[in-house]
């Protein structure tokens, strides 16, 4: 995979003189420092623009709601607190980190625009390597909080249900090939996740197009990545087309791709090397990792920052990274116990950090799904479609944590809830000075618009035992967006075969077939209704509502899945 994305540009000579070990930035006491110290330089503080958006959407609900009291919960940001050092990597992992430098110098002499993105590749890789040594030689560490939370948040974790490997079969990425084709000349946008990535520029791009739309070419990064799961890329011919652009014409994004591609491809060697060591025997891998809330943070930037292409005054803003780190903790929230199984290094839920922390996290991921369905949320900057089409797609392809962990056996209280009041909140500085979340009583709008009311008129015809909650909900989303101008039919169909379905099956016997039954049913449903979101007139509406439900509206799917613990799950590379 390596030389597929090196061959891009021209191929460095060998080396002679090379250190036996990288160069000195490159040393792993220093590398989360310097990393970030290197971020904390780069990033530009919340526009204003961004922030008159804000107020005016907090204004807006405030006249839903009489003033009562609340609670607040502050979120330390992560390039606050001092990074973790790790152990220095061993002789292979010094060799690996010596082909990266080789290969990542000779991108930064073609192209010396993204010096950026290569440093913070630089130091993203060393702290890779030491994070696994630490994980398989260091003494484990007893987790920071020793005593009961008895936060409104810890009050409410769930508690984890037993999983067995089979439960692990959904891990498939990609989605079922989709019933409807939208691009039908690119024969390989044939999933949810693939056609994911023009969905969101689409949305992006419907009132400023940046040119990136269908630029899906840049994103070498993804194509490589999900190539384990999709096996109809042509990855060859899609590298062809990435040489050919930086030949003709010079995109930063596409030199940026490149960068990324390298990562991927050291990441993959690194996870590989530690699971075969401890396959052989030669080291025992625990189920968790070393990172801390700042550890975890760095280690996922480079990752984060490419996901999509954004324009280059965005890249480095501060509202975009908190999106970006944010859409991560969801995708973590569903993959953490196959990560737990497979030997991920990164996940955020296996982190050696206080379980209150990890709490305020997941609450901040259902407090950035509720900003992003305001209007006043996605005129400030190009690339706002993130959170909102994450959450979606994930519940689209069978693999969100709403139907594989979500269902439990009866619903939990709404009145009073703590995660029902959570306020919506951007969570901007949950990277750089931190965040503040604040519990009060949700508003709710007074009446339902005229589309909004069919659904709700369906789901009391249909499922009655469920509506009073469906009603509820609506109210709730039609107060944090407005009236709604969604697509009814298809919209209805996506709610009755995922969340209503789901809501249907808390209220049966206990039977590990509910879950995967909804699981199954909703990667069917996606496959048959996606294209439905490209809908210029009624997508972005219809994303907007389907990204509440699947996210922040009770019973809190996604909140169920913050209840993980190492488990004696066996027949994997972990436990043999």
């Amino acid at each position: 995979m390596t030389s597929q994305v090196v061959g891009a540009v021209p191929k460095a000579p060998a080396d002679s003189s090379l250190p036996a070990q990288p160069s000195a930035q490159l040393q792993p006491e220093e590398a989360g420092n310097t990393l970030a110290r290197l971020l904390a330089k780069r990033i530009n503080a919340s526009t204003e623009q961004y922030r008159s958006c804000q107020n005016a959407a907090q204004q807006r609900l405030d006249e839903l709601i009489s003033p009562r009291s609340s609670t607040t919960l502050h979120v330390e940001g992560a390039l606050q607190l001092a990074p973790r050092a790790f152990l220095p990597p061993d002789e292979e992992g010094y060799a690996r980190l010596r082909r990266l430098d080789t290969s990542l110098r000779t991108i930064e002499a073609a192209f010396p625009q993204v010096s950026t993105d290569i440093e913070v590749c630089r130091l993203t890789s060393m702290m890779l390597e030491g994070a696994w040594r630490s994980r398989a030689l260091a003494p484990p560490r007893e987790e920071e909080q020793t005593t009961v939370c008895d936060c409104p948040l810890c009050r409410r974790l769930p508690t984890p249900p037993a999983r067995t490997l089979d439960d692990y079969r959904w891990r498939q990425s990609a989605g079922r090939p989709l019933t409807v084709k939208t691009w039908p000349y690119r024969p390989e946008l044939d999933s949810v996740l693939t056609l994911g990535w023009s969905w969101v520029r689409q949305l992006n791009d419907l009132e400023r197009d940046l040119g990136h739309r269908h630029r899906f070419e840049d994103d070498i990064l993804l194509f490589h990545e999900y190539k384990r799961v999709i096996d109809t890329i042509d990855t060859t011919r899609l590298t062809q087309l990435v040489e050919g652009r930086l030949a003709e014409s010079f995109s930063t994004n596409s030199a940026r791709a490149l960068v990324c591609g390298l990562y991927a491809a050291h990441k993959r060697s690194v996870d590989e090397y530690w699971l075969q060591q401890h396959h052989a025997g030669t080291v025992s891998l625990p189920q968790t990792n070393p990172l801390t809330q700042s550890t975890y943070a760095l280690l996922q930037m480079l990752d984060c920052l490419f996901w999509h292409v954004s324009p280059d005054t965005e890249l480095w803003q501060e509202e975009h990274l908190a999106a970006l780190l944010l859409c991560r903790v969801i995708d973590d929230m569903t993959d953490v116990r196959a990560d737990a199984l497979t030997g991920e290094i990164s996940n955020f839920w296996l982190a050696d950090m206080p379980t209150h922390t990890k709490a305020l996290f997941a609450a901040c991921a259902i407090a950035r799904v509720k900003y992003d369905c305001m209007p006043e949320a996605h005129p400030p900057m190009w690339n706002t479609w993130l959170m909102p089409t994450t959450i979606v797609w994930m519940g689209l392809t069978g693999r969100h944590a709403l139907w594989f962990d979500g269902i439990t056996q009866g619903l939990p209280p709404a009145e009073e809830c703590p995660l029902c009041d959570l306020q919506p909140n951007a969570c901007t500085g949950i990277l750089t000075d931190g965040t503040t979340l604040t519990i009060t009583p949700r508003p709710t709008a007074p009446a339902l618009s005229p589309r909004t009311a069919e659904l709700s008129a369906r789901c009391r015809a249909q499922y009655p035992q469920t509506w009073p909650l469906f009603d509820a909900e609506l109210h709730a989303f039609e107060a944090l967006h407005g009236p709604w101008y969604g697509n009814i039919d298809s919209a209805w169909e996506i709610l009755r075969r995922t969340y209503i379905a789901a809501v249907e099956a808390s209220r049966a016997a206990p039977s590990p077939d509910r879950a995967r039954d909804v699981q199954q049913d909703s990667g069917a449903v996606g496959c048959e209704y996606f294209y439905t979101l490209h809908d210029p007139q009624t997508g972005r509406e219809d994303t907007a509502l389907l990204a509440y439900m699947f996210g922040s509206a009770h019973p809190h799917f996604l909140w169920n899945a913050t209840g993980h613990r190492p488990t004696g799950v066996t027949g994997d590379w972990l436990d043999g």
